[in-house]
């Protein structure tokens, strides 16, 4: 990038050497070192063996608007004897490099500065640099975010997974945790959050130098600050300690502040009271940073939240509400779970992803009894876990690593919902109070430090007595999961034997096989006497259910009772026709959800047609009142009407379809959260004048919903649909929609809504700008994704899906953690048919060099798709083979 404007004005012709690759290079080779791109794994090791005590502190300048430039002091002890160090830089420039008072070369190869080992002594080191680092819209360790309401620009870091050497020089891997001081000066009349607690705030010259506490030693990832013109308030309880929480001033009036801080509060008290560790920090605050690639941010002292997601823009329903909920009580977690105690290298990302995960659905269902936390968790967390685990794309929870820069391509649904349904079967299997026990010693021995999987399962099998060694192997280090299917045999009406058997769910190349360890319970369900629940524990692959000889056949024989277990468990035909019949009576809400979602899996098994699906939700959608349940049910019903069926199928059900939704939107027996639901659905499937009517009406004003207006999201979404089907007046309604918004979201809302379009010169521009736009947010970006790739434009988006592939590469180099997926996920799966697939499958041919992390999340894709190909033409031969 070229110093131009403000950024000549602070970063000044002699302050900053600037980086000069061959140089460098030769000074890594004089030194016989060979750090290459990234952060080795070999360096990582090499550097942790040497170095402790480490501090860094850092002044950075945000005055200007493309560059920070400042200093950094880096502290730290070194054993003798140690050599040439390796310090990490990826930013725009650095210079005036001492070491221990003398001057050094500041030369940067493969992001990498050579400390000469001649220049480092035993005992304490003291390193300082001057340097400059990018701001920009993307692309930078420092966001720059434009409020098109009111003129203000916003600024936050993000530095996960290793883009903490992007922002500063230092050694930038999660097991050398440094204690950071930052000293940060922002435009007058902004406000600047941090790590540490705020200690002074001083003008200079137009601007204000604020200075933080230090804090406790944290990992390079985990450091952050945030700058800009914020909206703030402050909760202070007698006896509690002070948390603030900050968002954007346009937003003020639209954020729910008081809520959102004592649900953050109140998961802070209850983690500390369940792992018996207080809180490991000196401040908590708050902040919701506008376009913010993720959900959420648990850096120490400052966590970020998902804007967007955080401040309901219309009355949300119950998931968006536990959705809220449950990403407060994730990032609160991980400052026990990934903060105070951190993975030693990313290899064990799930480590502190999956106890978040898994620990912000216990504290939902201790905190919010009447939530049905475990319905959600397998909703949201179990049910996405089994689809990827069940493609050949899928991995081990622990992931080798050999450098953090594919560290970004490990997160997904392995780690984030795999890993939590699997410690939800390991506190079963070992008991609750060994699991509690285990883990406060876990958290205790390694406070401040850095542990590895070993370590936790170590813990937790001394605090319990169960020996977790085959547990470890098969769940940490063995990719996929079993299917498991029931085998009863039956005579004079008593059952004769009943057992639970298990195989892999597909054949991966390099399994080691062996059987899952687990412990289930089952359930015998009848309707003319109570249910019997028996626990199972798997001996290899079969589990024989005790207890059940001798008892009366059930109606129905459910394998995971209370979802314990980790696996397809697939219903037998006797339960299946029994679902089919009967789940909407079954009162207990987890049961009838895993009842439905049974008989999805058997849609996805290509043993029940995806029509007869629809009509059986059809049938007992009317008696559904968890809100939970029909979302997740009309989300099936969508995918199996727009997705699994031919489209002369689909439109002979699409009708009775479109008015069970409508009739469900207008029922005012229903809570909002079901009618809203049944709204959402509608705008997302409409095709017939019925429902294209009722939308236009919405828009219009001449109809209502909940008696009210709909809000600008829904209005958003409805104009995205015509524009996706292309309605003649579409065009027309999005520039009526234009002038109509007047909120912070309307040029967001507006961009992404286009990306709709079926006009393939707007389709060339939107790919072109994914690239070509520095000033692309890219968190728009992410959510524009969806549009362009709509499933009415399968034959148009066809044309886009090889060159979407062939830049994977570089978006693995220059777009966050989650956009890669993201992306992978849209546009393979915005395709239904065998010439989509063929292009995927070509293209994984010829791109034999394609990264194994990339490789395998085209593969989870790509599977999927390959699933939707054999469900639709099994669905077309059946539909032909029907009188």
């Amino acid at each position: 990038m070229n110093v131009t404007g403000d950024r000549r004005h602070f970063l000044g012709a002699a302050m900053l050497v600037p980086a000069v690759g061959a140089s460098a290079a030769r000074v890594l080779a004089a030194s016989g070192t060979s750090a290459g791109p990234g952060i080795a794994l070999a360096l990582a090791r090499e550097r942790s063996s040497r170095i402790g005590n480490l501090r860094y502190a850092i002044a950075l300048d945000l005055t200007a608007r493309e560059a920070a430039v400042g200093t950094v002091e880096i502290r730290f002890d070194q054993t003798r004897g140690g050599g040439d160090l390796i310090l990490d830089f990826r930013g725009l420039s650095i210079g005036d490099l001492t070491i221990n008072g003398r001057p050094a070369r500041a030369d940067i190869a493969d992001g990498h500065v050579v400390l000469p080992g001649s220049m480092l002594k035993g005992g304490s080191n003291v390193v300082r640099a001057r340097f400059a680092t990018p701001i920009a819209a993307a692309g930078a360790a420092i966001i720059r975010h434009h409020d098109d309401t009111d003129g203000a620009d916003y600024l936050y870091t993000l530095l996960v997974p290793s883009d903490a050497n992007l922002l500063f020089p230092c050694f930038d891997q999660p097991d050398l945790k440094g204690r950071f001081t930052w000293t940060l000066t922002a435009p007058a009349g902004w406000t600047v959050v941090a790590n540490g607690r705020s200690l002074a705030k001083d003008a200079v010259g137009a601007g204000t130098r604020w200075r933080f506490a230090e804090t406790e030693p944290i990992s390079t990832y985990l450091a952050a600050f945030a700058a800009g013109p914020w909206a703030s308030w402050t909760s202070a309880p007698e006896g509690q300690g002070a948390i603030t929480l900050y968002a954007r001033a346009s937003r003020r009036a639209e954020v729910d502040a008081d809520a959102q801080i004592e649900t953050n509060r109140s998961a802070v008290r209850w983690l500390a009271d369940w792992f018996g560790v207080p809180f490991p920090f000196a401040k908590l605050d708050l902040l919701l940073a506008p376009a913010f690639p993720f959900g959420g941010m648990e850096h120490v002292g400052a966590i970020f939240y998902n804007e967007d997601r955080f401040v309901f823009r219309e009355p949300p329903t119950l998931p968006q509400r536990l959705g809220r909920d449950a990403t407060i009580y994730h990032e609160i977690s991980h400052q026990w779970f990934g903060d105070d105690v951190t993975m030693r290298w990313f290899d064990d990302l799930w480590l502190k992803e999956g106890f978040a995960t898994y620990m912000a659905a216990r504290i939902q269902a201790e905190l919010q009894p009447d939530s049905n936390a475990w319905t959600t968790f397998l909703l949201s967390t179990k049910t996405p876990a089994y689809r990827a685990d069940a493609t050949s794309g899928t991995q081990a929870l622990w992931q080798p690593l050999d450098n953090l820069d594919a560290a970004k391509s490990n997160y997904g649904p392995i780690v984030y919902n795999k890993a939590p349904a699997v410690i939800k079967q390991l506190a079963f299997l070992v008991g609750e109070a060994g699991f509690r026990r285990g883990l406060h010693a876990f958290l205790t021995r390694h406070a401040y430090g850095n542990a590895t999987w070993q370590e936790l399962l170590g813990a937790i099998s001394a605090a319990s007595g169960v020996d977790l060694g085959a547990f470890g192997r098969q769940y940490m280090l063995r990719a996929g999961l079993p299917r498991v299917e029931t085998r009863m045999t039956q005579s004079g009406g008593r059952i004769g034997s009943l057992a639970l058997v298990q195989r892999p769910a597909q054949t991966l190349r390099g399994d080691t096989g062996g059987a899952w360890p687990m412990k289930v319970r089952v359930r015998l369900g009848y309707r003319d006497r109570a249910d019997v629940v028996l626990d199972a524990a798997f001996s290899g692959d079969t589990a024989v259910v005790r207890g059940a000889s001798g008892l009366p056949v059930p109606d129905y024989v459910w394998p995971n009772d209370d979802d314990k277990g980790y696996g397809l468990f697939l219903p037998d035909d006797r339960t299946i026709a029994w679902i089919m019949t009967h789940v909407g009576t079954v009162r207990d809400t987890l049961l009838r959800a895993l009842m439905w979602g049974g008989l999805w899996d058997t849609v996805r098994d290509v043993r029940l047609r995806p029509d007869r699906y629809l009509e059986v939700v059809l049938d007992r959608l009317p008696d559904e009142r968890d809100e939970q349940i029909s979302r997740a049910i009309l989300s099936r019903g969508a995918t199996a009407l727009n997705v699994y069926l031919a489209d002369d199928t689909a439109a002979a059900l699409r009708p009775r379809w479109e008015r069970a939704l409508i009739a469900r939107l207008d029922d005012t027996r229903l809570g909002y959260g079901l009618r809203k639901d049944a709204l959402d659905r509608l705008v997302a499937t409409a095709r017939t004048p019925l429902a294209l009517t009722r939308l236009r009406d919405l828009l219009a004003g001449r109809a209502t919903f909940a008696d009210a207006g709909i809000r600008q999201p829904t209005r958003w979404a409805i104009v995205t649909r015509l524009i996706a089907i292309a309605t003649p007046d579409s065009q027309q309604l999005y520039e009526a929609e234009l002038r109509h918004d007047q909120s912070t979201e309307a040029v967001k809302d507006a961009f992404v809504t286009r990306a709709a379009s079926s006009d393939r010169n707007i389709k060339a521009d939107y790919f072109r700008r994914y690239f070509d736009d520095p000033t692309l947010n890219e968190a728009w970006a992410s959510e524009s994704l969806g549009p362009f790739n709509t499933i009415e434009q399968a034959s148009l988006t066809l044309s886009f899906l090889r060159p979407a592939l062939e830049r994977l590469d570089w978006i693995r180099q220059n777009r966050r953690i989650f956009f890669l997926p993201a992306w992978i996920d849209a546009f393979i799966g915005g395709q239904r048919d065998a010439a989509a697939l063929a292009v995927v499958d070509a293209f994984l041919a010829s791109r034999t060099a394609v990264p194994p992390d990339v490789r395998r999340k085209v593969l989870t894709a790509r599977d999927e798709l390959a699933l939707t190909v054999r469900i639709r033409q099994a669905a077309a031969g059946s539909a032909q083979r029907t009188p």
